[in-house]
């Protein structure tokens, strides 16, 4: 590499979490062990700012968080939002209205947290197909009785859109229905569901743009990925980071292939690369 890296943004689900959801101790160690010698490590989730876990939070000197696919960066004690990219509310709409023609589990991420409707929450397993979901919706999301009208009483831009699919022929077809609008930008990282971010969104050119604002170049910056949303980073930062459980496109767009998120592949790369 010819720059050394100052800046890491590594994904959650997949990536720096195993299969169980968790950060092993080896792999919070050398986070630690990263932060302690100045590099500036954040987490680059489409996740929602609630979502990320405690342990996470707390991490001595992790000073940043990219959230909902880079629509929102937040430096983490104040919670202040340093970059916004959002959705704007029509595109919201137009694209729940969408959603709303098949059997669809419908969330709004705003101002950091993620919303469902009360009556599709209680039947949450049957739209998540890793159970290891079901608890981490369970504890993070807020219910409100009706999700179109708590979008229309926002009446503004939203972080994402994210729409879980009981049927893949319906997530499909609801698919091709999406990508008429060219003014969105679409991923999917779970397979049976459908994230929707604003134009231009993605992880990379958030991490960029944060770089900007710190002063640390682009190929200053390194990314952990492994799916569909985390191509777009591995290409747009200085060195990608696949893991070895990702998808080929994602492999594809990266500079090093490491281990599974099961072998601790986030530890071992900043290990070798960065320590």
């Amino acid at each position: 590499m010819r720059h050394k890296i100052k800046m890491i943004g590594l994904d959650l689900d997949g990536t720096l979490f195993n299969d169980k959801k968790e950060i092993l101790p080896y792999t919070r160690d050398i986070l630690q062990k990263a932060i302690d010698q100045g590099v500036v490590v954040l987490i680059a989730t489409g996740r929602p700012w609630i979502g990320v876990p405690e342990e996470l939070k707390n991490l001595s000197g992790m000073s940043y968080a990219l959230t909902s696919n880079g629509a929102r960066v937040i430096e983490t004690k104040t919670q202040k939002a340093l970059i916004e990219h959002l959705l704007p509310f029509e595109k919201a709409k137009k694209t729940l209205e969408i959603a709303r023609k098949y059997d669809t589990l419908q969330e709004v991420y705003f101002e950091g947290k993620g919303y469902i409707e009360k009556e599709q929450f209680e039947k949450i397993c049957q739209y998540h197909k890793n159970p290891n979901m079901w608890q981490y919706v369970r504890s993070t999301r807020t219910t409100v009785p009706d999700i179109t009208e708590f979008l229309k009483k926002i009446n503004g831009p939203v972080d994402k859109m994210q729409f879980l699919f009981a049927d893949m022929d319906e997530r499909e077809r609801a698919l091709r229905e999406l990508e008429q609008d060219k003014e969105i930008v679409l991923v999917g990282s779970l397979g049976y569901n459908i994230e929707v971010n604003g134009q231009g969104v993605n992880k990379g050119k958030a991490l960029v743009e944060l770089g900007q604002l710190l002063g640390i170049e682009r190929e200053e910056i390194m990314a952990c990925g492994d799916g569909d949303n985390d191509e777009a980073m591995l290409r747009e930062v200085g060195f990608g980071v696949a893991m070895g459980n990702a998808e080929e496109q994602v492999k594809k767009a990266a500079d090093y292939i490491t281990g599974t998120n099961e072998e601790e592949g986030v530890a071992k790369a900043i290990e070798k690369f960065v320590l």
